[in-house]
This record gives structure tokens, C-alpha cells and sequence, in this order.
């Protein structure tokens, strides 16, 4: 990458890679501190979470370079290169001295880079508002797609289903059954999943009968996101686990890691049909882990279910309970299942109608 190599002759501001597993970012760090070390520059390159390990260590009065001088070197090194952020363990300990170390670096303009695996938005405000603050000194640059080695149907949306299920031919009228009520739910879902796709953000929650509408709302955002390049991860649940179930064959051509990976750090999430899955404690732990670490990291994410809330709650009280949290846009749908009415309305040979 052009940006790595003019940044490795002349370090200065921070240069920062993100992006999936795999894309690449670790071998340009790496690249970059070699190069910076030929040009006789004072060069630092850590994992992040080793960096953090090694300052816990340092507190030991067995070790023989003190907690002060570390973590003195970190901050002041001329270049220091800090790979795989946000991949640590979260605590407010570690938020705090990483806090420290990029804040003092950025307030004295020190050379900087930093590889993140996954979108920015996964990382702590305080980390996020020192990478982005200034876009003369800080350069962010993603490397790879997002699902690009999982393109073997896992997280991809399909094509019939863009072209079908589309914000313009979604019905609000809720077929003949359907009452004053259930139109006005089915108008509020269509708004609220309009104005989610124009600027994802937060959580989206529809709830309703089968049949009502809730994948198509979910397929229309994912539709209109991928027309604007943002990487979506698309998933029907029970399928969803059985490919992670899949990735601990040796045969599989899928690590489990990498697949959960994308799961936790993908720039948008869709989880279609939540709660038709078999229940077993490993589906439920997997999904729960995915379902916090998402929230943790506001990660945008839509979720649909045939359970009304009450119902998730008691079904999957631990999933059931995050959902109810107020950053979650929860729609519930009212309407009836509009797709058996299209069915008994199918008009016969004759040239009838059955059903009525």
C-alpha cells in the first residue's frame, strides 16, 4: 500500500489499517517497522495485548524493567506501532492506560500506527475520538472486504432475494385481514427500517407473526447498504449455527475463529429469524456472545423474530434481557400472516379466485 511505504520513509502523524482477519494488516505493520528501523528510526512494535500483559507483569518486583520505564518507552518511543487493537480484553484498566499511552502520543504528535481488526466503531470512545479527531494527522485506510473469505454463501445476501424483497414493494396494507392497527405497525416498521438504512446505526428489533414482513424490511436494509458498499454480514439463524457447528470438521475450509470473528466485528449484522433455532446451551452461549459483544461495541445490528419480546425474554432471558436495553429500536409488527392470504388469492385455471 502506497500510504505504509510513504509513512515508513518519513514517519509522521498515525497511520491506521483496519479490517477482517487475514486482510493483510499485521504484514504492512510489521513491513512498516523494518523499514523504519533500516532508516535508523527508533521503532516500537507490540501486540496489544501482550503490551498489556507485559504492564500488568511489570508491577512484579521480580521484573526487571519497572512498570515507569515501559510504559515511559511506549508513550515517547519515536515510532511505535500498536497491532491488533481492540482484540484485548476490555477493562477499565486497560482502557485507561491505553488511553494514556495514545493521548499523550497524540497531544505530542508522535508517529503512530495502528492496525484494528474489525470497524473503528468497536473501540472505546476515548480511542475512537483520538483516531479520528484530526483527519490531516490521523489516516484510516480499510484493507480487504468484509466476508470475502467466507463467500461461500455464509453472510451473503442473495440476489433473487435484493431484487424481490425491496423498500418499494413492501405492502403496509397488511392484506384484508389486517386492521387499522396492524397498518399503522406495518407503516412504523417500513419507517423505522427506511431510516436505519440511510445511516446505520444502533439496534433494530421486528418482532411479528410469521408472514408479516420482518425479513423483508431486514433484507431491504442489507439491499440498500450493499448498493452503498458497506459491508453486511446476512444470516438466518438456525443456518448461522449450523455453519459454525460445521467449522470444527477438519475438512471444513472455514476456521471457527474466523467465522465468529466476522460475526462479532462486522460493520452491520442481520440475524434473521432469531429464536428458530434448536435451543442448546452452546447455541445459546454463541449467540449471547455475539449479542454483547455487538452492544458493547454499538456495532450496528438488526434482528428479527416471530417471539414477541415477553416471549424472547423467557425463552433466552440473557439475549431476551440485552434486547431490552434503550438503545434498541423495537418494532413490533401486529399485522397477520400476509403470505397465506396471497395464497388462498392465487386466481385458479378458470380464472377465479380461491379461498376468500
Amino acid at each position: 500500500m502506497e500510504a505504509c511505504v510513504k509513512f515508513a520513509d518519513r514517519p509522521s502523524g498515525w497511520l491506521v489499517l483496519t479490517g477482517p482477519s487475514g486482510s493483510g494488516k499485521t504484514h504492512l505493520a510489521v513491513a512498516v517497522a523494518n523499514r523504519c528501523i533500516e532508516l535508523g528510526q527508533t521503532t516500537f512494535f507490540i501486540v496489544v495485548a501482550d503490551l498489556l500483559d507485559h504492564l500488568r507483569g511489570a508491577y512484579s518486583p521480580d521484573n526487571p524493567v519497572s512498570y515507569d520505564e515501559l510504559f515511559d518507552q511506549v508513550r515517547n518511543v519515536p515510532v511505535l506501532i500498536l497491532d491488533d487493537l481492540g482484540s484485548h480484553s476490555t477493562t477499565p484498566w486497560a482502557q485507561e492506560k491505553l488511553f494514556q499511552v495514545m493521548n499523550h502520543r497524540f497531544n505530542l504528535e508522535l508517529s503512530t500506527v495502528i492496525t484494528v481488526r474489525g470497524p473503528l466503531q468497536q473501540l472505546d470512545e476515548s480511542l475512537r475520538t483520538r483516531i479520528e479527531s484530526t483527519q490531516d494527522f490521523s489516516h484510516v485506510y480499510q484493507l480487504g472486504q468484509y466476508n470475502t473469505r467466507l463467500a461461500r454463501s455464509i453472510g451473503d445476501l442473495p440476489t433473487e432475494m435484493q431484487r424481490r424483497m425491496t423498500f418499494a414493494s413492501y405492502d403496509t396494507g397488511g392484506g384484508s385481514t389486517a386492521g387499522r392497527t396492524d397498518r399503522v405497525s406495518l407503516e412504523h416498521a417500513k419507517s423505522a427500517a427506511e431510516n436505519f438504512a440511510s445511516d446505520p446505526e444502533g439496534w433494530l428489533l421486528f418482532t411479528g407473526p410469521r408472514g408479516s414482513g420482518k425479513t423483508h424490511l431486514a433484507v431491504a436494509i442489507a439491499a440498500e447498504c450493499l448498493r452503498r458498499d458497506r459491508p453486511v454480514f446476512f444470516a438466518f439463524v438456525p443456518t448461522l449455527l449450523d455453519h459454525l457447528r460445521a467449522t470444527f470438521s477438519p475438512d471444513s475450509p472455514i476456521r471457527y475463529d474466523e467465522l465468529f470473528e466476522q460475526l462479532k466485528t462486522v460493520p452491520l449484522l442481520i440475524l434473521d429469524d432469531l429464536g428458530a433455532e434448536t435451543s442448546t446451551a452452546w447455541a445459546e452461549e454463541k449467540l449471547y456472545q455475539i449479542v454483547v459483544h455487538r452492544q458493547e461495541a454499538r456495532l450496528p445490528t438488526v434482528i428479527t423474530s416471530a417471539f414477541s419480546i415477553d416471549e424472547l425474554e423467557e425463552a433466552k432471558p440473557k439475549i431476551g434481557s440485552r434486547l431490552m436495553d434503550v438503545t434498541v429500536n423495537w418494532q413490533p409488527i401486529t399485522a397477520p400472516n400476509y403470505r397465506d392470504q396471497r395464497r388462498t388469492r392465487r386466481p385458479t385455471r378458470g380464472g377465479g379466485a380461491t379461498g376468500s
